[in-house]
This record gives structure tokens, sequence and C-alpha cells, in this order.
């Protein structure tokens, strides 16, 4: 079978990267390669240090049909201006190491974060919009982007950008991936006979307006990005439709067969560590493929979303004047990724 396009995701083990692999390889007329790591088997790699120039140009020798880039890769620093650096050199590296094999690369499709509207330094004013003005410290996803415009002026190279929010998969081990977050607590509540109690603060809890982006849903809306003329050097915002976490919250409950009590705010990282012998007993008993428990789930990213005391509203209205029109229920969102973890072995099947 002949195939119209060449993806190459980079950053596929992570929860954009992994649902993008498997949506490329399901999808007709794709071919897809993973960097540096597959989660679907019979999905070719290529393994290279993005940080060595030499060494990336010299692997994707492998990728010189590559018509289709999905940049998905993060390597977080303390040191924003540093993140920033090493950021942008990965990407560049990839760009320079396509060029030199020849590839015949038309687009890039590139994720940014709610970090764009400058979330991680305070609060925003919501709802934001694809124009707001950027902000003056150091944000690697601005440095990323005028990269790609860079190319664009001087080589033609095609680009769009997504903007998800809170990303909702069903992999394990990934420090973003708030799904697990809730799983892994909901079942050591379980566990303990005590009800599914948020751990937030009861402002975000029953007051902020919160969103969330479905993993497979934007590697959807990333197909659509990397082809449709109208997403062409186009930044779109791709979230659910905005939510309170006090109907989430009860919602997952619901389908835990758990009771919801009120509240009880506490830091996750600093106490659920604790938690590591009693998740092993339980790992035990249900029979769990799971990782060792310090690798299992990002806790201080529980503490950050679940401390959010702002509202949190990306405008969708641009994206779905492009085109792009496919919605998504939060609810069925969340307890659909609990159902995949518990399907993989990750946490207690539903």
């Amino acid at each position: 079978m002949s195939h119209n396009y060449v993806a190459l995701v980079v950053g596929s083990s992570g929860i954009i990267g992994s649902a993008l692999v498997e949506t490329l390889f399901a999808a007709p007329d794709w071919t897809v390669r993973a960097l540096r790591k597959a989660s679907v088997v019979g999905v070719e790699t290529i393994d290279c240090d993005l940080l060595d120039a030499e060494a990336t140009k010299a692997g994707l020798m492998a990728a010189r049909d590559t018509t289709h880039v999905f940049y998905a890769a993060l390597k977080t620093d303390p040191d924003l201006a540093r993140e920033s650096e090493i950021n942008t050199d990965m990407l560049r590296n990839v760009l320079d190491g396509l060029k030199a094999a020849g590839a015949p690369l038309q687009r890039v499709v590139h994720y940014q974060g709610a970090k764009v509207y400058g979330v991680h330094l305070g609060a925003g004013v919501a709802p934001f919009y694809e124009n707001d003005p950027r902000h003056v410290a150091p944000n690697f996803y601005y440095a990323q982007e005028d990269l790609l415009r860079e190319r664009q002026a001087s080589d033609g190279l095609d680009w769009s950008i997504l903007r998800p929010d809170v990303v909702v998969g069903d992999i394990a081990g990934n420090p973003m991936n708030i799904a697990m977050v809730i799983g892994v607590f909901a079942a050591l509540s379980k566990q303990a006979g005590v009800p599914l109690r948020f751990p937030g603060s009861m402002c975000t809890y029953r007051e902020v307006v919160a969103q969330l982006t479905d993993a497979h849903w934007l590697a959807r809306a990333s197909l659509w990005a990397a082809l449709a003329p109208n997403a062409r050097n186009e930044a779109f915002n791709l979230v659910g439709e905005p939510f309170r976490w006090e109907r989430i919250w009860s919602k997952v409950a619901e389908a835990l067969d758990m009771q919801v009590a009120s509240p009880q705010p506490f830091s996750l990282a600093r106490h659920m560590p604790g938690k590591a012998k009693d998740w092993e007993k339980l790992a035990a008993a249900h029979y769990l493929n799971t990782l060792p428990f310090e690798q299992l789930v990002g806790w201080p990213f529980g503490d950050f979303i679940f401390n959010t005391e702002f509202d949190m509203i990306s405008d969708m209205n641009k994206i779905r004047r492009a085109g792009f029109t496919e919605v998504v229920n939060n609810e069925k969102m969340m307890i659909d990724a609990l159902k995949g973890l518990g399907d993989k072995g990750f946490i207690p099947a539903l």
C-alpha cells in the first residue's frame, strides 16, 4: 500500500506523542516513525540525542522521506532562560537534520500549552486568545515559534501550532498526566476505605473554571492541522468545554463506585510518596503492570492543577472557524482515560 505522507513524531513517548503514534499508525495514507520510542508495535523508531546536532543529523538520515513533523518533545529546566535555549536547540537540530537529509518536509505541527499565556507566572486574564500579547519573561514556546517563522520565511516551510491545556491520556510515568494522578489517588483512597476527597483548594474545586484536552482528540486535530490549508502558519487553541472540578470529581467517583466527601487540601507531592507500600499491596492484589511507585505519577503536577485559583479558559472560536469542529465531552474524556489506564494494567480496572 502506498502512502502519501510520512510523519516523524518527535517526543513519541510522551502523553501527546504516544497518542499521535497510535492515531497516525491507524490513519490511511500515512507512514509514521517515532523519535525516540514507539508506543505501537511495528512502528519504526529513530534514537538520537536531540541536543547533539551531529548525532541528530546522522539519525535523521533514516527519515529522509519525511513530509510532516509532529513536534511534541520537551525538556524542562528550572531556569526559564536555559529551558528556552535547550528546547529551541532541539527543534533547530531536528529541522537542520531533516534539511541535511534532503527530506521533502512540508509542514511542522508544533504543540504549545497554556504557558504561552503566562499562567505559570501567575493569574492570567481569561479567556485566552491566540493573538494575546507575549510576556517579557523567557518562554521556550516563543523562541520555538520564532524559529518556525524564520524557517517559513527562509525555506518556505509551513507550520501549524496547537495549544492544548492539561492533556488527558492513558499512559503512565508521565509527569503531566492528570488522569494518572486521579486514578492512583482514587485507587489508594478506595483501598483505604475513605471517600474520594479533592486534595486541592476549595476555591479550585467549586469556583474556578478549568479546561482539559483529550490526547487522542488532539491527535486527530493534528492530522487536520498537518494538511488543512486554513491551518497553514496559524496557531489554534484546542481545549474541551469549560468545567468546574466539583462536577468532574463526582463523575469520577460515580464511575469508581465511590462516595464523595468535602475537599481535604494537602500536598500530594509531600504526602503521597508515603503510600508506596500501600500501592505495592494494591498492585499485587490487582495484578497490575505497574511502574515503580516513585516513577508512576507526577504528584507536583497534581498540586499545581488542583490549586490553580484563577479561571483557565482558552477561546475555541478560531479553530472552529478554520474547519476543525469535532467536540469532546469532559466527563467521558476523563472516564475513558481511566478505563484505558485500567485496561493497560496501570491502575485497577473500572
